[in-house]
């Protein structure tokens, strides 16, 4: 299976989650400080209509330069939509394109997934993440520029305990699949599930790099 082929079936289920959810879970915060579930859902959808040049003009001139200013005018774009039609156009757009193919589709997958886990997490909505899709996410993870986990877990052995899939030689960090993804993304709901002799190492480096660069309200992809 592709990369693509996963960024599709990422991204389908998460509309499938999103078209089973009540407006009132619609309206709930996520991971991502000050989205709701709705805006979360726009976003996830935000760049797949604009190319590239569009980008770096939106984000130089429109927002002057600022992420959190790009992201609010992104989302701002789907704010006359319904829910059903936020559904609908994620299915549509299933297949990546532009910003969310590069890096041989990287990035959507990271995108799509991650943002699932941070609608399902504040919902308690649990998951069990297919572990073939899970254990790409966590390698192509290690090199993307928006994540770089590979130089934030130096000198550690990052293991997931329930996929076939570690990384590194050290200090060992274990933790279910989907809450390592989930820390190396910076999102501190998921570092309580870490655990072993590197943590604090690894927690402090994902504290530092998550001042450092805050992205989407302080929600780092």
């Amino acid at each position: 299976m592709s990369v693509t082929d996963l960024v599709r079936a990422e991204r389908l289920a998460l509309a499938n989650l999103l078209a089973d959810l009540t407006p009132e879970q619609w309206s709930h915060p996520t991971l991502c400080s000050q989205w709701r579930v709705r805006d979360l859902a726009a976003h996830v959808i935000s760049y797949d209509d604009l190319s590239f040049a569009q980008i770096a003009k939106r984000r130089v001139v429109d927002a002057r330069g600022s992420m959190d200013r790009f992201n609010a005018i992104a989302i701002d774009d789907y704010a006359s939509f319904t829910t059903a039609e936020l559904v609908d156009i994620i299915r549509e757009r299933a297949q990546p394109r532009g910003y969310m193919a590069a890096f041989g589709g990287t990035i959507g997958l990271l995108d799509a997934m991650i943002h699932q886990q941070d609608i399902r997490r504040p919902l308690g909505i649990a998951r069990v993440i297919p572990p073939e899709r899970l254990r790409v996410a966590l390698q192509r993870s290690l090199y993307v520029p928006i994540l770089c986990s590979a130089w934030r877990g130096r000198g550690l052995r990052l293991i997931a305990t329930d996929v076939d899939w570690t990384h590194g030689s050290g200090l060992e960090v274990q933790a279910p699949g989907e809450a390592l993804l989930m820390s190396l993304a910076g999102r501190d709901a998921a570092f309580g599930e870490l655990s072993g002799p590197g943590t604090s190492t690894l927690v402090s480096r994902l504290r530092v790099g998550k001042s450092e660069r805050a992205i989407s309200h302080r929600c780092r992809k």
